[in-house]
């Protein structure tokens, strides 16, 4: 009875940790550059005293599905979009390196190049941007601009794209990827396009789709528990006679 009951919860617990990512996957359907995230269980044996015999689903570090998502031509010049395998550097909230898919930059009043509020990092460093007529970035992530009141261009900055390992990259609660082990190093090979945005890699169907084959699985894993304990009570009742 004790495996049948630890069987049903912990297929409980593992369904209710795999609705939540699913349901933040269907969240992010229209977020640019998103990468969807798999749930990943393991068996453990129960530690202690006369818990030989319980075995429960032990939930994993969510993996990530790298597959890129489809480019969309946008027209605007400072969305990017990478061909291919790569990421765009940026600042995290601590001020450490971290990477993204996001190419939806912006210029704020300070002249700061922004990538969903996460400044973006150059080779050389943060990108300061100054007051410009135009802007362009080239597909090796040059930036330069035709400043206000000039007619010459000026390069202001190139973003640091990199391709590390992706057996190496953890995905961290703000979306943003970071290497294993330290910074990774710029990689002249990754290549940018220019007035495009790469879409989010979920399908919103095969979510959704998820979404309800999950929940009826908790309610039968409920069910189950449901079950155990009315067959404990009857098993109790027999054994005291009444």
């Amino acid at each position: 009875m004790e495996r049948y009951l630890y069987t049903a919860m912990g297929g409980a617990l593992h369904t209710l940790t795999a609705q939540r990512i699913h349901a933040n996957n269907l969240a992010n359907a229209a977020t640019t550059g998103f990468r969807a995230d798999m749930e990943s269980v393991s068996a453990y044996q129960v530690q202690g005293a006369g818990f030989a015999s319980q075995i429960l689903a032990q939930e994993q570090r969510p993996t990530t599905d790298f597959t890129p998502g489809a480019m969309e031509e946008t027209g605007r010049s400072l969305d990017v979009a990478i061909r291919g395998s790569g990421f765009l550097s940026v600042l995290d909230a601590n001020g450490n390196e971290a990477y993204t898919r996001a190419g939806n930059l912006n210029v704020d009043a300070d002249g700061r190049l922004l990538s969903d509020g996460h400044e973006v990092t150059g080779v050389d460093g943060p990108i300061q941007v100054p007051d410009y007529r135009s802007i362009t970035v080239g597909q090796d992530g040059t930036i330069t601009v035709v400043p206000v009141g000039g007619n010459a261009t000026l390069q202001v900055g190139q973003l640091k794209l990199v391709n590390p390992p992706i057996s190496g990259m953890d995905k961290g609660e703000d979306g943003l990827f970071r290497q294993q082990g330290g910074a990774a190093a710029a990689d002249p090979n990754v290549v940018v396009e220019s007035g495009h945005l790469e879409r989010s890699n979920v399908n919103a169907v095969d979510e959704m789709v998820n979404t309800l084959s999950l929940s009826r699985t908790f309610e039968v894993q409920i069910r189950m528990m449901k079950t155990a304990d009315e067959l404990s009570s009857a098993g109790s009742r027999l054994i005291r006679g009444s």
